[in-house]
């Protein structure tokens, strides 16, 4: 149960990067809430199952780009759950790019100011 928490936390943080990603992006759009919580319910799960696969399979053109061809990753696992999610739409390949970059700032942001984690070292 202690595990939930974070969780929660983290799929909180989410929806309300994609509720505020869809005011600054007009191409984003949510039919209500329910579609905006199963959005980002099932965007932390493709970011946790399919991005690592995508991440590995398309390592030599990363690696190319000098990374930044993952921001071409982001925004296909965007746009990836907006197929699956019905209720919530992308207009585009540049939206979702644009927003995915937004979205994951966003959530660096809020989640760094929020979950303050302090780190101690201890002398034995």
């Amino acid at each position: 149960m202690p595990n939930l928490l974070p969780f929660f936390a983290q799929w909180g943080l989410t929806a309300l990067s994609l509720w505020v990603a869809s005011f600054i992006f007009d191409g984003i759009q949510f039919d209500g809430t329910a579609a905006l919580i199963v959005a980002a319910l099932v965007l932390g799960f493709a970011n946790a199952i399919v991005k690592p696969i995508l991440i590995l399979l398309t390592l030599p053109l990363t690696a190319l780009t000098m990374g930044l061809f993952l921001l071409v990753i982001n925004a296909l696992v965007l746009m990836l759950v907006s197929t699956v999610v019905s209720g919530f739409t992308i207009s585009g390949f540049w939206t979702a790019f644009f927003a995915g970059i937004f979205i994951s700032v966003f959530s660096l942001f809020i989640g760094a100011s929020v979950f303050k984690t302090e780190v101690r070292y201890e002398r034995k």
